[in-house]
């Protein structure tokens, strides 16, 4: 099993949503957190006062993910922070909803950068130290089928989840890359709960999930030695309907 306790990880989008329940439950399993954020600077200083107050070191960095550069910025920040990076997590992400006929050539590639070339170009700079560590990316339970309404969104997390076994046969020995893809877990931004008991029934579960069921994913996927280029689905059995879902 790999230990977590003493390790510096990474976290983009840290500061709200599910990368704030990540970075909680590294920080209470003895984890020294990294929290990104691009706009989210208060919610970043409150989490970070959370985290030291589990007894373990956190930082704060500011980086603009649309932007390449940005993203070696902040690995290198983050290095000269806290010392190499152990645990990678790439979660940050948009979500945007643009069917098809509607996203522009300018909100494609938008997608693109965030949700999969800034996950890349991290990564690369990680496996760049040449030790041992972990990374895990953030995907979603539609990669398996067609997300009708938020189609620039469905292409770019497709192209992470091809990424994520890319990277865990290019980095293999030394690093392990797996994926995370969550299914109704979180209500969108705008939504409420009844958004979640909404759509449960769409599941073979008829239910939905929580952020625990999502940090227990990454806790087992990380501590796992001999897991790698792995996605862990989190969606109540929806991955199996091959359902198309444009709502």
């Amino acid at each position: 099993m790999y230990s977590i306790r003493g390790k510096v990880a990474l976290i983009t989008g840290a500061a709200k949503r599910l990368g704030k329940a990540t970075a909680l439950a590294l920080a209470e399993k003895g984890a020294h957190i990294i929290i990104h954020h691009n706009s989210s600077a208060h919610a970043a200083q409150e989490l970070m006062k959370q985290i030291q107050r589990l007894g373990v070191k956190a930082w704060t960095l500011q980086a603009d993910l649309s932007a390449s550069e940005e993203c070696e910025k902040l690995f290198t920040q983050a290095a000269a922070a806290a010392g190499p990076v152990d645990i990678l997590i790439n979660n940050a992400s948009i979500f945007p909803r643009q069917n098809l006929a509607e996203f522009t050539e300018q909100e494609l590639i938008a997608n693109i950068q965030i949700n999969a070339v800034a996950p890349l170009l991290l990564s690369r700079k990680f496996a760049a130290q040449a030790k041992r560590g972990v990374i895990i990316n953030f995907l979603d339970t539609h990669i398996t089928e067609y997300h009708a309404a938020y189609a620039a969104y469905h292409i770019s997390k497709r192209m992470l989840f091809t990424l994520t076994r890319m990277l865990a046969l290019e980095y293999a020995p030394c690093v392990r890359v797996n994926a995370v893809a969550p299914g109704l877990i979180l209500p969108p931004e705008g939504e409420d709960e009844s958004y979640l008991k909404k759509h449960a029934e769409r599941n073979p579960l008829r239910a939905y999930g929580n952020e625990d069921d999502i940090t227990a994913a990454v806790l087992f996927l990380i501590q796992s030695g001999f897991i790698t280029g792995q996605v862990l689905f989190v969606d109540g059995g929806y991955h199996m309907k091959g359902n198309t879902y444009g709502v």
